[in-house]
């Protein structure tokens, strides 16, 4: 019945349809992966951004280690900042509109140093490539809470003097001639005391999964589409040439029945009166 279908011709279809299929599953895993790294990192965010501050306990949860399931923990240190070694970020847009990120050491009272995120910054009016001004942070002893983040990867692109490409910890480690915790960095929460002006508090990530899902299931879909696809041609087919050959069913016909005028002229005509 179908014979035709082991031809080189729609075995050529069927393996272009299974190729495609096996895309679309592919791609359909994908979103799931993605979807379930959205779900891991929603989990850290509802476990750990709103816990409880950790008392900083050198060797123990300080920044010169970093565990993943520990992103987002609030720990509180005591220390001063070195605002000689402040530097700012480049590129870091907030809400749509560029500008950078406040990166100040925390010396500890241990001897190592912390690097804090204190805050956005909008670009400059008066000097292209600048902030205006980067608000001072509390001067002497400081107890800062901020959550844990990880260092970011080596941005091979320049920076004027006193700004970085990136957050990352080991070149800002080499930058300062005191020992830098360069595992994590962490993102403020709170000063006390607090700085007359502050930059713009970073907010709190989304916690929004994100259409992975729906990607998935359509993938997943449009995988099955295709087979089905491939069977409707396959069946216009077999039609197609049933028809040609002859060898269709014969189809029966549907006869209409004479209307009452139609059957009064038939009678009419039968008996000879017109």
């Amino acid at each position: 019945m179908f014979r035709y279908f082991l031809s080189a011709r729609w075995l050529g279809w069927l393996a272009m349809v299974v190729v495609l299929a096996a895309g679309c599953v592919g791609l359909g895993r994908w979103q799931l992966e993605r979807r379930e790294a959205v779900v891991e990192d929603i989990q850290r965010i509802e476990a750990n951004y709103d816990a409880p501050p950790e008392r900083y306990v050198p060797g123990v949860n300080g920044f010169d280690a970093f565990d993943p399931a520990r992103e987002w923990t609030p720990v509180t240190f005591t220390g001063t900042y070195d605002v000689d070694e402040q530097v700012v970020v480049r590129n870091r847009p907030l809400n749509g509109q560029p500008g950078y990120e406040v990166l100040t050491p925390l010396r500890l009272e241990d001897g190592t140093a912390v690097i804090i995120d204190r805050g956005w910054l909008p670009i400059g009016n008066v000097e292209a490539g600048r902030p205006d001004a980067v608000p001072a942070p509390p001067a002497g002893t400081v107890e800062v809470t901020a959550r844990i983040r990880p260092g970011e990867p080596e941005v091979n692109r320049g920076a004027p003097e006193g700004q970085v490409a990136s957050v990352h910890l080991p070149a800002l480690a080499e930058r300062l001639e005191y020992p830098l915790q360069d595992a994590a960095y962490g993102l403020l929460a709170l000063e006390r005391p607090a700085a007359a002006e502050t930059p713009v508090a970073a907010p709190k990530p989304s916690i929004d999964e994100g259409p992975h899902l729906s990607y998935s299931l359509q993938w997943f879909a449009f995988g099955v589409l295709a087979f089905v696809g491939l069977g409707y041609a396959a069946r216009q087919q077999r039609r197609s040439d049933a028809e040609r050959d002859g060898t269709a069913p014969d189809r029966p016909v549907r006869r209409r029945h004479p209307s009452a005028e139609e059957e009064e002229d038939a009678i009419l005509d039968a008996r000879g009166m017109r």
